[in-house]
């Protein structure tokens, strides 16, 4: 806790200062925050939000480039069992597995075109996270590069906020920005941040006082002594940690939240109540200032969206989030916070048309689906598409890092001047693709 919450707290309070300025596009950004929902093991877009039909079905495909030694090899095409209707007035078609998100579609662009390098978990997720296919060097992931480059709207609060459990350590890194930038880790119920809650038998009122005379000492110390950067940043860690301490746990109490906006999000219900409490924590941090929301779903090891047993896996997990981000859309609607708000929902990515002589399908690549909603994004669209058997990116194909630069772009960055200097050595963030996804956008 002390080497990795502390980076993350000191980050929250240097933030306030930006650190790329000449990177800021000129006029208002579309987007003050982005809610990223990443839902861990690779969602199957062909089984929800890229349908195809199953005249393929019981044939052999060439998948070469897959098994551990890339051997030429053939395998069968399943079929797709999910129903698809139309939703909306854009009459995007929407599987069975996600009817609320449906019900809310046209307020989505749906990129069917999305694609990466790399083909298993732990390098897509970097892939994902970081824009760069490999890690010979410790990039920082896209939320600490926001919080860089665009400082702190609230010094009470962090600016990048992790909630769920992640497939890697890497989504939460603030790799060569230093561990200032790093994701600080919430979590729903009465503690939000683990180790930071009070004593019971601490009164409120004393324990002010004794945070307001820690603040006032160390504003002292910081005034007759020349500092070096880590007593520097221990200080002011820890004075972010007392303001979390006051500001926190009102932002995690749902008390007073009324009961039609957690049904809402089906808090209360055991199969959404989970995810559903993650992403009104997620609107309160909105409300609250935080730039960059990441939430993910179903986190460890390869993540649960891992499906090459059965498909049938995919089930569970799709009602367990479909309600909540419907839910959250039409909250932030009601709120008049969408438009200022980008939600994002992806994985590290799709799976193939074909099994592993099974009923569950493999990693795909190639060709998968992310949505995006709000923060200037047109609702309604369709971007890109697959081939007929949703293997490859062919239409309008978009690399993972036209994404990143697409939510930058969002929140008033230009990514071409994203840049950072370590070691004599000048990294940038955006280094490959055709920049942001400009069809869906306002």
């Amino acid at each position: 806790m002390a080497n990795g919450f502390l980076g993350s707290a000191v980050g929250a309070l240097w933030a306030a200062d930006r650190k790329l300025p000449g990177a800021l596009l000129p006029g208002e950004p579309r987007a003050k925050s982005v809610i990223y929902l990443f839902m861990c093991g690779g969602v199957s877009h062909i089984d929800t939000f890229d349908p195809k039909d199953n005249k393929f079905a019981g044939t052999m495909m060439d998948a070469i480039g897959f098994g551990d030694n890339n051997a030429p090899m053939k395998r069968p095409v399943i079929p797709i069992l999910r129903t698809f209707q139309n939703y909306g007035q854009s009459g995007i078609p929407v599987s069975d597995w996600f009817p609320h998100v449906g019900g809310m579609i046209d307020e989505f662009a749906v990129v069917r075109s999305m694609f990466c390098h790399q083909t298993n978990h732990f390098p897509a997720v970097i892939e994902h996270t970081t824009g760069k296919p490999l890690r010979q060097f410790e990039h920082p992931c896209l939320g600490s590069w926001v919080t860089y480059a665009l400082g702190s709207a609230n010094k009470n609060l962090p600016s990048y906020v992790n909630i769920g459990r992640p497939s890697s350590p890497v989504q939460l890194t603030g790799g060569y920005l230093g561990a200032a930038y790093s994701a600080t880790p919430f979590q729903t119920g009465s503690t939000p941040i683990p180790n930071l809650a009070m004593p019971k038998t601490a009164n409120r009122a004393d324990r002010e006082k004794q945070m307001q005379a820690l603040l006032d000492w160390n504003k002292e110390f910081r005034a007759d002594y020349a500092l070096d950067s880590e007593i520097g940043a221990r200080l002011q860690a820890y004075e972010l940690a007392g303001n979390l301490m006051r500001t926190a746990p009102a932002i995690v109490d749902f008390a007073n939240e009324p009961a039609h906006v957690k049904e809402l999000y089906g808090i209360g219900t055991k199969e959404t109540d989970d995810f559903g409490q993650q992403l009104l924590l997620a609107r309160r941090l909105v409300e609250n200032g935080v730039r960059f929301i990441q939430i993910c779903h179903a986190g460890g090891g390869n993540g649960a969206w891992d499906a090459h047993g059965d498909m049938s896996t995919h089930g569970p997990l799709c009602r367990a989030v479909d309600k909540p981000i419907a839910g959250l859309i039409a909250d932030l609607k009601q709120r008049g916070l969408l438009d200022s708000t980008l939600v994002v929902f992806t994985s590290e990515f799709g799976r193939t048309p074909w099994s592993q002589n099974t009923t569950g399908r493999d990693h795909n690549g190639k060709g998968f689906t992310t949505l995006l909603a709000g923060g200037g994004v047109k609702g309604g669209v369709v971007e890109g598409g697959t081939d007929e058997v949703g293997y490859r990116a062919v239409e309008k194909p978009h690399y993972i890092s036209d994404l990143q630069a697409t939510i930058l772009r969002q929140m008033g960055l230009n990514h071409q001047k994203m840049d950072f200097n370590a070691n004599g050595r000048a990294f940038h963030l955006i280094e490959e693709g055709t920049g942001p996804i400009q069809a869906i956008l306002r």
